[in-house]
């Protein structure tokens, strides 16, 4: 996956968490949740965007390790959306799964990072 394509897929996790947090905003509980599902979500797009314009291999990595704390915050909320009852496992369950597989995207794409890094 390029960058472009993995780009695409945070933006595209972002606006399905803000259709999610529409729906969960009801009541003061979901609100709460919905808050900061929403920060930590567009968080993992808008700075995986960021990292593409990093002026350096340095701060291409710690944009990585924002992108990575972000996503993890993600599909911590979203757990916890299920797990409080907030709404149905299925209704959230497709949302999980793509929160974790760009979590996992990031951590090896750092990962490469690095050790490309330490090659020069």
């Amino acid at each position: 996956m390029d960058r472009v394509e993995l780009e695409n897929r945070t933006k595209q996790l972002a606006l399905r968490i803000l259709k999610l947090a529409r729906v969960l905003m009801k009541d003061v509980l979901g609100r709460e949740v919905g808050r900061q599902l929403l920060r930590s979500g567009m968080s993992v797009a808008a700075n995986y965007r960021a990292a593409g314009r990093a002026r350096s291999k340095a701060e291409f990595i710690a944009k990585l390790g924002v992108v990575e704390e972000e996503a993890d915050e993600t599909v911590f909320w979203l757990e916890m959306i299920v797990d409080g009852d907030l709404m149905e496992e299925k209704r959230v369950a497709s949302l999980l799964t793509e929160a974790q597989e760009i979590l996992a995207i990031i951590v090896a794409s750092k990962k490469t990072a690095r050790a490309r890094k330490t090659e020069q």
